[in-house]
C-alpha cells in the first residue's frame, strides 16, 4: 500500500507560504536566499524518484502546470514531474491540462483510501497547504519531509494551524544540507 508522504519547504517559525517567490506574497521567495547544497538537490529528486504519483491542491497543481511542462534538466526531475500520474483535490478545476492529470473531488478520506490502494510507493504531496492541513486534520498523513530554511517571516500561511488536531510523529531521520536541515517524521 502506498503511504502519503507530505514534503515541504518551511521557515522556522512554520511558514510554508510561496517559497519561490511566485504567488506574489510580500514575503516570498525565501527559499532562494539559502543554499540547500548538492545533497539537497539530491534528496528532493530521490523523492520524486521514489514516488508513484502526486497528490495536489489546486493552487500548487496550477503554479506546477505552468512552470513544469516546458522545463528540462539534466537530472531528470522535470522528466519526472510531467510523465508521473498526479492527482489534484479540487471542487472547481474540471479540465485539467498538465499530462497524467486527474481531478478528484468529494470524501477526501476515501479518495486519498483508493490512491494508497492503487499504488505501492509514495503518494507525495508538495505544497498544497490548504489540503496538507485537511490530511493532517483527517490522520491520512504517513510522513513528513521538511526541509527547514534558517529563517523567521513573522507571517505567512503556516503549515500547522492553532486548532490543529494532535497527531504524533516519530523523528526518522534529520540532516543538514547546504544552508538547510531536512526533518524526516513518520506517523506513530
Amino acid at each position: 500500500m502506498g503511504q502519503v508522504v507530505v514534503t515541504e519547504f518551511i521557515t522556522l517559525d512554520g511558514v510554508i507560504e510561496d517559497p519561490g517567490g511566485s504567488e506574489g506574497f510580500e514575503r516570498g521567495g525565501w527559499a532562494f536566499a539559502f543554499d540547500r547544497g548538492a545533497e539537497g538537490d539530491r534528496f528532493k529528486l530521490d523523492e520524486l524518484g521514489t514516488a508513484d504519483a502526486q497528490l495536489l491542491g489546486r493552487r500548487t497543481y496550477e503554479g506546477f502546470a505552468a512552470a513544469w511542462p516546458e522545463r528540462t534538466d539534466e537530472a531528470g526531475f522535470a522528466d519526472r514531474m510531467n510523465s508521473m500520474p498526479k492527482f489534484v483535490v479540487s471542487s472547481t478545476l474540471t479540465d485539467p491540462t498538465w499530462a497524467n492529470t486527474t481531478v478528484i473531488h468529494g470524501d477526501l478520506a476515501a479518495e486519498v483510501g483508493k490512491l494508497c490502494a492503487r499504488f505501492e510507493r509514495d503518494i507525495l504531496v508538495a505544497g498544497s497547504a490548504q489540503l496538507v492541513q485537511s490530511l493532517l486534520q483527517e490522520g491520512l498523513v504517513d510522513e513528513l519531509r521538511l526541509m527547514v530554511f534558517p529563517v523567521v517571516l513573522g507571517r505567512g500561511r503556516r503549515l500547522f494551524l492553532d486548532d490543529a488536531q494532535r497527531n504524533d510523529f516519530e523523528l526518522a531521520e534529520t540532516r543538514q544540507t547546504g544552508s538547510v536541515a531536512i526533518l524526516t517524521l513518520r506517523k506513530k
